[in-house]
C-alpha cells in the first residue's frame, strides 16, 4: 500500500542570470574576484577519499586561471578542519575543478567548500563509504532528466532524503535541439529552453548543455546534499550510442568519434567521477565495496564494447524471414553488450565479492536487463487507440511482431540475448545475491531474472525517469491495462508503473534488499506531491521478489 503523501512546495528562481549568463565562461562582468556559478558536488566516495568539484570563474569577464582552495570538515561551520588543499581552474577545463580529497575516516558525514580570491562556494554535504560489518545502506536511484520536460522535483526530494550514496543511471542531459522532445508546457510556459538552441555537436556545445542543466536549483540541491555514483547512457552523447556509432547522428554533423570525444571530455570536466589513469575517459566501469554488505559494480553498457543496434524492419528485410533474422542476428554468440574486456572485469569483480562474503552485488547499469515481449493487442483494441502520427507506425509493426513473442526493445539487454546469457552464467557462477539497477526507460519496472533454462540469476528494478516522458506518451492505455498486457507477454515480470515520473529509493540490509518507487505528482507544477509506491523486496539467499 502507498505511503502518506510528503508534500513539497518549491519556490523556483527566476533571476538565476548569474548562472545562464556564464555558460560560456566569459559572460560574467561582476565585480566579484571570483564566481562560483553552478554550485558544488561530491562523488564515488571510497573509504578514506571523495572527489569534490565545483566551478569557479574569474571575475570581470577575464579568462585568468582561477587559484582556489578546498576545505572538508566535520562541521558546516568548518571548525574542524580534516582535509584541505589547493587546485586551479583553468579555461581548457572549462574553470572546472575536481580533486580528490583523501585522508578521511570511513563512512562518515562530512562538509566541504571551496574558496577563491576572499569569495565561498555553497556549502556541501558528502559520506565515504563504510568498512567492515553494515547494518544498512540506503541509495537514491535516478535517471532520465530531461530539462524541457519539466521540473527536476526528483532532484529536490532526494536532496531532501535520508541517504547514503545517489546513483545516477545515465541520461543525465539530453542532445536534441529545442523544439524535439519537450514538454510544450515545460518549454513555452516555464521557459525551460535548451542552451545552445541547436543539437549539441561540439565540445562547446557539450558544456553550454551542462552548464545549463547545473544551474537548475533542484539539481544542484541533490548534489550538495549527497555524494554521487554516476554512468552515462546514450543522450550524453547522442540517441541510442553504440562503439562506433549512434541512430542520430549522420556524416552531415562531423565526425563520429570527435563528438564523442567532446562528449566524453565535458561529462568528465561536468561530473564528480573518478578519472581512470593518465586521464583516461573512456572506461567508467568501475567497483565499490560497501563494508561485508554489498559490491556496487557499475558497468557501461552504452559505449565501451556495445554492438549496433538491430532494427526489426531492416533486419528481418534483409535475412529474408523472421526465423532467419532471430537466428542469424538476435541470437547471433557474437554479438556484444559490454565488450569482451569489460566482461572479463565484471567475472572478476563478482568472484572478488563473492570470496570475500559480500551479501549483494548490485549491478548499477544503464539499461533493463528484464526480458520485456511486445504485448498482443487485439485489433479492435488498436483501432480505438488514440495514437500519434509518430507512434501509430511503429505501433501497429510492433503489433505484427507481437505473436513471435518477440523483445518490445532492442536497445536494451534483450536486443543482446547471448550476451546477457553470458552475464547471468557468470551471476550463477560467480555472485551469491545480485541485483541489476537500470534507468533508459522512464517507467519504473520489476523483474525476477531467469537464464534460457528457466534458472533464477537474480533481481532487477528498473527506477521512473526524473522528468523524461514514460509509455504513457506513447500508448494511451491506462497504467492498469498496460501492466496487464506486459506482464502477460513477460512471464519475468513482476510489476511495472508506466505513469508516473520519480526515482527510486534502494535500501540494503544483510537480511534483505528492498526498492520503493518515488513517484511525483507533476513534473509542471511548481508545487508537488510524492507517493511512495509498493514495496520491492528481495531476501537474501532467495533471488525472487516479493511485492
Amino acid at each position: 500500500m502507498p505511503t502518506p503523501l510528503r508534500r513539497r512546495t518549491l519556490l523556483h528562481a527566476t533571476g538565476a542570470s548569474l548562472g545562464a549568463l556564464s555558460l560560456r565562461g566569459f559572460a560574467i562582468d561582476k565585480s566579484a574576484a571570483a564566481h562560483f556559478t553552478h554550485g558544488i558536488a561530491s562523488g564515488d566516495p571510497l573509504a578514506d577519499r571523495v572527489i569534490l568539484w565545483t566551478r569557479v570563474l574569474p571575475g570581470s569577464g577575464n579568462a585568468n586561471p582561477v587559484p582556489c582552495a578546498w576545505q572538508v570538515a566535520t562541521d558546516d561551520r568548518f571548525e574542524t578542519i580534516l582535509a584541505s588543499g589547493e587546485a586551479v581552474a583553468h579555461a581548457e577545463h572549462d574553470y572546472t575543478v575536481k580533486v580528490d580529497a583523501a585522508g578521511l575516516a570511513p563512512g562518515q558525514s562530512y562538509c566541504y567548500r571551496f574558496m577563491a580570491h576572499g569569495v565561498i562556494s555553497p556549502v556541501g554535504c558528502t559520506r565515504t563509504l563504510p568498512v567492515g560489518m553494515v547494518s544498512e545502506f540506503k541509495m537514491a536511484v535516478a535517471s532520465c532528466s530531461n530539462y524541457p520536460q519539466g521540473f527536476f522535483h526528483a532532484y529536490r526530494d532526494i536532496a531532501e532524503s535520508d541517504l547514503d550514496v545517489v546513483l545516477h543511471l545515465g541520461d543525465y542531459l539530453y542532445e536534441y535541439p529545442v523544439g524535439e522532445y519537450v514538454n510544450p508546457v515545460a518549454e513555452e510556459t516555464l521557459g525551460r529552453k535548451v542552451e545552445p538552441e541547436h543539437e549539441i555537436l561540439i565540445l562547446e556545445d557539450y558544456r553550454m548543455r551542462h552548464g545549463l542543466y547545473r544551474t537548475d536549483p533542484d539539481l544542484q540541491a541533490a548534489h550538495a546534499a549527497h555524494a554521487w555514483i554516476t554512468v552515462w547512457d546514450d543522450h550524453e552523447m547522442m540517441n541510442d550510442t553504440w562503439r562506433a556509432g549512434a541512430e542520430n547522428h549522420d556524416k552531415g554533423e562531423g565526425d563520429f568519434i570527435q563528438r564523442i570525444h567532446a562528449a566524453r571530455q565535458a561529462y568528465h570536466e561536468w561530473m564528480p567521477i573518478r578519472t581512470g589513469a593518465e586521464g583516461d575517459q573512456g572506461v567508467i566501469y568501475r567497483a565499490f565495496e560497501i563494508g561485508d554488505l554489498a559490491d556496487l559494480i557499475m558497468l557501461d553498457t552504452r559505449l565501451v564494447g556495445r554492438d549496433e543496434q538491430l532494427d526489426y524492419a531492416k533486419g528481418i528485410e534483409q535475412a529474408g524471414s523472421v526465423e532467419a533474422f532471430l537466428k542469424n542476428d538476435l541470437y547471433n554468440p557474437d554479438r556484444q553488450m559490454l565488450g569482451k574486456e569489460q566482461e572479463s572485469w565484471l567475472k572478476e569483480a563478482l568472484r572478488g565479492s563473492k570470496s570475500r562474503g559480500a551479501t549483494w552485488q548490485v549491478l548499477g547499469q544503464q539499461v533493463l536487463m528484464g526480458k520485456l515481449n511486445i504485448p498482443v493487442i487485439p485489433p479492435e483494441g488498436i483501432a480505438k487507440l488514440e495514437l500519434s502520427e509518430y507512434a501509430r507506425p511503429r505501433f501497429e509493426q510492433a503489433q505484427q511482431l507481437a505473436p513471435y513473442g518477440l523483445p518490445s526493445n532492442l536497445d536494451a539487454w534483450d536486443g543482446y540475448p547471448a550476451a546477457r546469457e553470458r552475464l547471468f552464467a557468470m551471476l550463477s557462477a560467480d555472485a551469491t545475491n545480485p541485483i541489476s539497477l537500470a534507468g533508459d526507460t522512464h517507467n519504473g519496472w520489476a523483474f525476477n531474472l531467469t537464464n534460457a533454462q528457466g534458472e533464477a540469476v537474480g533481481v532487477e528494478w528498473g527506477t521512473p525517469g526524473v522528468s523524461s516522458p514514460g509509455l504513457e506518451s506513447y500508448v494511451p492505455l491506462s497504467p492498469e491495462q498496460m501492466q496487464a498486457l506486459l506482464k502477460g507477454a513477460s512471464p519475468e515480470l513482476v510489476t511495472c508503473d508506466t505513469s508516473q515520473r520519480g526515482w527510486t529509493q534502494v535500501t540494503l540490509t544483510p537480511e534483505a534488499a528492498k526498492a520503493e518507487w518515488q513517484f511525483l505528482s507533476s513534473v509542471t507544477e511548481p508545487a508537488y506531491t510524492t507517493q511512495t509506491g509498493p514495496e520491492l523486496k528481495m531476501s537474501a539467499g532467495h533471488l525472487r521478489l516479493k511485492v
